[in-house]
């Protein structure tokens, strides 16, 4: 028996194919990312079988809002169009392409056509016509009026053809007829895409990283080979604010807050055995019958915390919260939901492990367990609690040791009654999966950036990262140490190491962040040989910093941030273009603001132990500058001034003077004579 025939298509009519839409992530699967403020450059190929004329539009609305609005497309060549929509409302948004054989503007280019080559156009006013009383019939109220008027107007035989071929070409009749195409010719790419706007912080932002319970200062702060520093509390950690904001850090970062088990409590340097002193590990959470929605009574109750929240917020800092999903053998969970942890064949609860490395104080969910929907909820509600607190900014620990489906559901769940909430993910893994927590949700990513030291290297991730279709969902947040990151070029490359990892991450990158002391007083000592742990790493004990010493970089790290809210240009990782060198070790790359108005030129030496000099070759036209008149360079980090004409421009870095210029570029020059002149 023969297969059945098959049936006609119920969209015959519609002629027109569209494809290759931008930005589409996975095809779909995912959202795409924009900052509310910026624009939504939507492309797509669309097109047709013949000679007709096509006409194709971008539908959005915020995803709330039923109504969609149409924005026409404008033709790039080659059958690729463009339309580029206003973001305005956090949250989710949807846009598709809807596109369609357009009769009525084939019909406007063929008249216009035989009318020149003086050919008889009288049929064709009435074909005309006839279009524009069928487009007429599909509205109502003034447009249906001013369309019939229009269509009777190129069929009166009273008013000569030249006047009504002219009519015929009215602009904003035309676009008014655009507004109602046939519907059975109208095709539209379903499902629609979904769009993500964030608030600006998402986009652009500088982070400062501080264990509360090591802000103690002042004699109550010994240095950690005497005896044990005071614990520090919330009030400690207020009093450092002014410091923090004084640095021009607009985040500040909390590791977890909750109380710590005593169960395997770790000792410093991770020592298996410790005395009744040692504090534990924060990422040992959950004691004394409380967990993740409590905080360690050393560091204060939960009116300290507000008062704290409200405190940075007049210095311009929002508090970022961590969200360690993982607890102590003391955690409440361990005896009120065991199926929530995987039991080993000999009756123990599994601990966290990354062979040979062992974490006894940790105990891991079991995200397979039964009962995997009460653990998500709980989940959830924990992260919801603290969002409720007045928290909106979560960096998330580990989150490739969870499922992508618990990020992709709770971070949905928590944005669409908390929108402004911002999520930075801690996973420094393979970079997959790294892109897949960025498409599953998070609004922010840890890079690799702490091991990109050669200008290749720096060159080819950036390059990747910083364009679609990777920038569509991934945003960067350079960090140059983290409290479990002392990389091998910051533990022997001295203080211009520091500076210039410094300048690469805030120039690099329009968000990064500094684990604060330990980089701001280069701490630099490993706990052993081919180790990136710190020595007397915080992570174990308490520690005292002495911020006023006077090798510290804090001055330094003031000016960067400075230079930063000043420059719009560097800002945004939208436009970074790097440029090139004949000395490797001599990385140039620069960010402009969209209408050229702000550049920013950033040379770093990245050999930490000699100077290099070479000759910068500069992509003029990414600049805005011109190869045939001078422009200024000046230095934003040393005040100096540099006077340079065309593309090729010599540069000496010595690292013991200055291992890198942040120069900003200014041109019109109206006197070379005198740098006051740049514009």
């Amino acid at each position: 028996m023969g297969s059945a025939l098959p049936g006609l298509p119920a969209d015959g009519a519609r002629r027109v194919v569209i494809e290759s839409i931008t930005p589409c992530v996975d095809g779909g699967r995912f959202a795409a990312k924009r900052i509310v403020g910026e624009r939504l450059v939507v492309e797509a190929d669309v097109f047709a079988d013949g000679h007709d004329a096509v006409s194709c539009a971008v539908l959005h609305r915020a995803e709330h809002e039923r109504e969609w609005q149409r924005l026409r497309m404008v033709p790039l060549g080659n059958d690729r169009w463009q339309a580029a929509v206003e973001i305005v409302d956090l949250g989710r948004h949807l846009y598709t392409v809807c596109g369609w054989v357009d009769p009525l503007e084939t019909w406007r280019g063929d008249l216009a056509k035989k009318h020149d080559a003086g050919q008889d156009v009288s049929v064709d006013l009435a074909r005309g016509a006839q279009l524009i009383h069928a487009c007429a019939a599909r509205v109502r109220g003034a447009a249906e009026r001013e369309l019939n008027a229009w269509a009777d107007e190129l069929v009166a035989g009273s008013t000569p053809v030249a006047e009504r071929v002219a009519r015929a070409q009215d602009a904003t009749l035309h676009a008014l007829a655009w507004r109602h195409p046939d519907p059975e010719l109208v095709l539209t790419r379903e499902p629609p895409l979904v769009l993500v706007a964030d608030r600006e912080r998402a986009r652009f932002s500088s982070w400062y990283e501080l264990f509360p319970r090591s802000t103690v200062q002042g004699a109550g702060a010994p240095a950690v080979t005497g005896r044990t520093p005071r614990h520090g509390t919330f009030r400690d950690c207020e009093a450092r604010l002014p410091h923090i904001a004084a640095l021009g850090f607009d985040v500040l970062y909390l590791p977890p807050i909750h109380p710590i088990g005593k169960t395997e409590r770790k000792g410093p340097n991770n020592a298996p055995s410790t005395s009744p002193r040692d504090p534990g590990s924060p990422w040992a959470i959950g004691g004394d019958g409380a967990g993740h929605t409590a905080i360690h009574p050393e560091l204060g109750t939960i009116d300290d915390l507000r008062r704290l929240i409200a405190r940075a917020g007049e210095l311009g800092i929002e508090l970022a919260l961590d969200i360690a999903f993982q607890c102590s053998p003391d955690h409440p969970y361990v005896r009120e939901h065991p199926e929530w942890f995987l039991e080993r064949p000999d009756g123990t609860i599994q601990y966290a492990e990354n062979p040979p490395k062992k974490y006894q104080d940790i105990y891991p969910f079991h995200f397979e367990t039964s009962a995997w929907r009460e653990l998500w909820e709980e989940l959830a509600r924990v992260v919801e609690f603290w969002a409720h607190e007045g928290v909106k900014i979560f960096r998330v620990d580990n989150p490739h040791t969870k499922p992508f489906g618990l990020w992709e559901w709770l971070i949905e769940r928590v944005k669409r009654c908390t929108p402004e909430a911002i999520f930075l993910a801690e996973a420094f893994t393979r970079p997959k999966v790294m892109y897949r927590l960025a498409k599953a949700g998070f609004t922010q990513s840890y890079t690799y950036f702490a091991w990109r030291n050669t200008r290749d290297e720096i060159v080819r991730y950036f390059t990747e990262i910083t364009r679609p279709p990777v920038s569509d969902f991934f945003r960067a947040n350079l960090w140059p140490n983290t409290p479990d990151i002392l990389t091998e070029y910051l533990q022997y490359g001295g203080r211009a190491a520091f500076i210039a990892r410094l300048v690469l991450a805030a120039t690099l990158g329009a968000s990064f962040g500094i684990y604060g002391p330990a980089f701001e007083l280069m701490e630099h000592t490993a706990r052993e040989p081919g180790s990136e742990e710190y020595l007397d790493s915080e992570k174990y004990q308490i520690r005292s910093w002495d911020l006023e010493r006077p090798e510290s970089l804090a001055e330094l790290v003031a000016l960067v941030n400075r230079i930063r809210r000043e420059h719009p240009a560097l800002q945004s990782d939208a436009r970074l273009v790097f440029h090139g060198s004949d000395n490797d070790t001599l990385v140039a790359y620069s960010k402009t603001t969209p209408d050229l108005s702000d550049a920013i030129l950033t040379i770093v030496n990245l050999d930490p132990h000699h100077s290099q000099s070479g000759w910068i070759d500069l992509d003029l036209r990414s600049l805005g500058l011109d190869s045939d008149r001078p422009f200024q360079a000046h230095d934003l980090l040393s005040g100096a001034r540099f006077l340079w004409r065309g593309a090729r421009n010599f540069i000496l870095l010595d690292p013991a003077q200055g291992a890198a210029h942040v120069l900003h570029l200014k041109r019109r020059v109206r006197s070379e004579r005198d740098f006051d002149y740049f514009g």
